[in-house]
């Protein structure tokens, strides 16, 4: 039986819109399926941000930069991962795939040097100027259009078809029709299972209670298909959280809120813990401090933060709210004011280096803070899973070691780079790059293959 289409992407984030892109680059009839109505998922939430080591955008800012740092930098926080050789293989190439975003894409990023979130020593975030991951998707969906690329929204795969060991498609559903997609390579380019709440508390058990903030559709259905085929399951554990979803709004408060010297504080107006763990590393301490968390900081750090469209945005929709004393701040969500006093005081006295912070905080950012203050109350979120199917370095699917034909896999459906478990191991842009990148190879590799069989 004849093949419908040489390439199978299954999914229309980042990760599938890349890997169609490289796909048709490299004359391949290429299709990509999407069970949603619209592309995007994950990524379209995201800020955009896509970390990379040694971009000639880092050279012309003066910044020095490697592969080698970068993969320092992963490690160091991730401690230890089920995959090094993967952290290796995609640090390695982050350079050329943000060029090949901008060159090849004709994606709007540009380099970060505002600030450095949690996990990178050096600005190595490329991003789209509004900070938005919508901007990101939108200019991969205009480079699928200038290409004709078929992308099928509200068409679900509901099975992969496998015969012999190899796997030659999928089964989709389309409005309540099922049909045959045959296909001579298949790239799972869907998210990870952040929203389905067994396979959460199976796999992430200490995130099981947090809201889901992700794109909808993150079910799983990757992992469930892998485990019918055997396929390596690896860092499962590991997930990205955010420490601060502002409420009731559902928008991101900017972590540069923190970064820059803020602090969360509880219900009681008490902190809680070091908010330098980072916005994913810290969503767990904040989900179990009580239902909501305030985040205080001033109007120097304000007027960072509002650079980012998001925190304008919510800004403009009261999310954020101003007072010129702490007294009157504390009023808005009638935290107890003499408590809030206690916390800002010695918080201030830590940043100023008067006395260690009992939290062990030690960046404070531009702290001490100053009048006037802002307040935002804040939920913890999960955003999505960090684990998934082990790959190759060609984004080859594996069984015990070795690949399965005809299959690869990308983004949140394959393992990423985060480390074995928990949140800590995130660093900002982690799920992006394994997004892109991994799209991209996969696409790549599946070409090669069928140059090789004369397909």
């Amino acid at each position: 039986m004849g093949n419908d289409v040489d390439i199978l992407i299954l999914g229309a984030g980042a990760c599938g819109l890349a890997a169609a892109i490289a796909a048709h680059d490299a004359s391949r009839s290429v299709a990509v399926l999407e069970k949603l109505d619209r592309p995007g998922g994950n990524s379209a939430l995201s800020t955009g941000s896509v970390p990379a080591a040694g971009t000639r955008f880092q050279r012309e800012a003066g910044i020095a930069d490697s592969p080698a740092a970068f993969e320092r930098d992963l490690m160091a926080i991730a401690g230890e991962t089920d995959d090094p050789a993967l952290v290796r293989r995609l640090t390695a190439i982050s350079a050329e795939t943000v060029e090949w975003l901008v060159d090849t894409v004709g994606a709007r990023l540009r380099l970060v040097t505002a600030y450095r979130h949690i996990g990178h020593s050096v600005s190595r975030l490329h991003a789209p100027a509004s900070r938005r991951g919508q901007d990101l998707v939108d200019d991969l969906i205009a480079a699928t259009d200038r290409r004709a690329i078929p992308v099928a929204v509200g068409n679900a795969a509901r099975e992969l078809i496998v015969e012999n060991g190899a796997v030659c498609g999928a089964m989709v559903e389309t409005g309540g029709r099922q049909s045959e997609v045959r296909a001579g390579k298949t790239i799972l380019a869907l998210n990870g299972f952040a929203d389905n709440a067994a396979l959460v508390a199976r796999f992430c058990p200490e995130i099981a209670g947090a809201q889901y903030f992700g794109a909808r559709g993150s079910t799983g259905e990757a992992v469930l298909w892998g485990e019918r085929l055997g396929a390596d399951l690896a860092n499962m554990a590991a997930y990205q959280g955010y420490a601060a979803v502002a409420h009731p709004h559902g928008s991101l408060l900017s972590w540069t809120t923190i970064e820059k010297g803020g602090f969360l504080v509880g219900a009681d107006g008490r902190r809680f813990g070091d908010e330098s763990l980072g916005y994913s590393g810290f969503a767990r301490i904040v989900l179990g401090q009580g239902e909501f968390a305030y985040a205080v900081f001033d109007r120097r750090i304000h007027d960072i933060a509002a650079q980012e469209e998001e925190f304008a945005e919510l800004v403009r929709y009261s999310g954020v709210k101003t007072a010129a004393s702490l007294a009157e701040l504390a009023q808005f969500y009638r935290l107890d004011a003499a408590a809030l006093g206690q916390e800002l005081d010695a918080y201030n006295a830590a940043a100023g280096g008067r006395a260690p912070d009992r939290f062990g905080r030690r960046d404070f950012g531009l702290a001490p803070l100053v009048a006037p203050y802002h307040i935002c109350r804040v939920v913890p979120g999960l955003f999505h899973t960090q684990g998934g199917l082990r790959v190759d370095g060609d984004a080859r699917v594996l069984r015990n070691g070795r690949a399965i034909p005809n299959l690869f896999a990308g983004g949140g459906a394959a393992a990423g780079i985060s480390g074995r478990a928990g949140a800590l191991g995130y660093a900002s842009g982690n799920g992006l790059l394994s997004a892109i990148a991994l799209g991209r190879i996969a696409a790549l590799a599946a070409a090669r293959e069928l140059d090789g069989a004369g397909a």
